[in-house]
């Protein structure tokens, strides 16, 4: 199972889960996926899942369609393709690399790590640096989306929150309290509605993060 992130100018507008075997996208009213813009042909591409794979065809749009650059009629979807239709850009994401409960909660190993064991980044750059087997005395509350009212715990030293592909960043525990770091995106997260402007920032108990459309509020327990 995948989904796609539709943004343009480097802002998502729309987040589309592919269940069907065929997801038609377009600027008619009735496609799966509308992007009402002139550039987009009324019926202009249609993905198909077959299995566990999704393949992208273009329906002979006046545009084109175009993957990571370059003009396609048919291909096979992979993790992180970008498709270009137009200005917009659509991000393929498949679900065990960009589900948002997965990123936000590091589940613990069956068995516990030593402390400050390093696991080094990962190509995706959202693997967590440092792990650490102490007890956190801080959480996040997620304040809206489908994950509204979830709290997690701050377990880790340092625990990675966002969307893979689209915007990332990190949550370090320090000897002197929390800090909030930017990680990966074209856009930078922002800390009580002002955009993270150094590397990194510190938290204080209250302090509401935003970051791929998803605000967390901060708690020091």
């Amino acid at each position: 199972m995948g989904k796609l992130v539709v943004s343009l100018d480097g802002v998502v507008i729309k987040e589309v889960q592919i269940t069907k075997d065929k997801t038609t996208l377009g600027r008619r009213p009735y496609n799966d996926i509308v992007i009402d813009n002139l550039a987009v042909s009324g019926e202009h591409a249609v993905l198909q899942m077959v299995g566990a794979d999704v393949f992208i065809e273009d329906l002979n749009s006046t545009n084109g369609t175009y993957i990571n650059g370059k003009a396609i009629k048919k291909q096979l979807l992979a993790h992180n393709d970008t498709v270009e239709i137009g200005k917009y850009k659509i991000k393929y994401l498949t679900e065990e690399n960009s589900d948002y409960e997965k990123t936000l909660v590091m589940r613990p190993a069956a068995s516990t790590p030593p402390p400050f064991t390093s696991a080094g980044p990962t190509r995706s750059g959202h693997a967590p640096i440092i792990a650490a087997a102490a007890s956190g005395s801080a959480s996040i509350k997620v304040l809206n989306g489908a994950a509204a009212g979830r709290e997690v715990m701050l377990t880790k030293v340092v625990t990675t929150v966002g969307k893979p592909g689209v915007q990332v960043a990190s949550i370090t525990r320090r000897p002197n309290g929390y800090a909030f770091s930017h990680v990966e995106g074209v856009n930078r997260p922002s800390v009580n509605g002002v955009p993270l402007v150094g590397d990194s920032v510190p938290l204080r108990n209250g302090d509401v993060i935003e970051l791929a459309g998803t605000a967390m509020q901060f708690i020091h327990h």
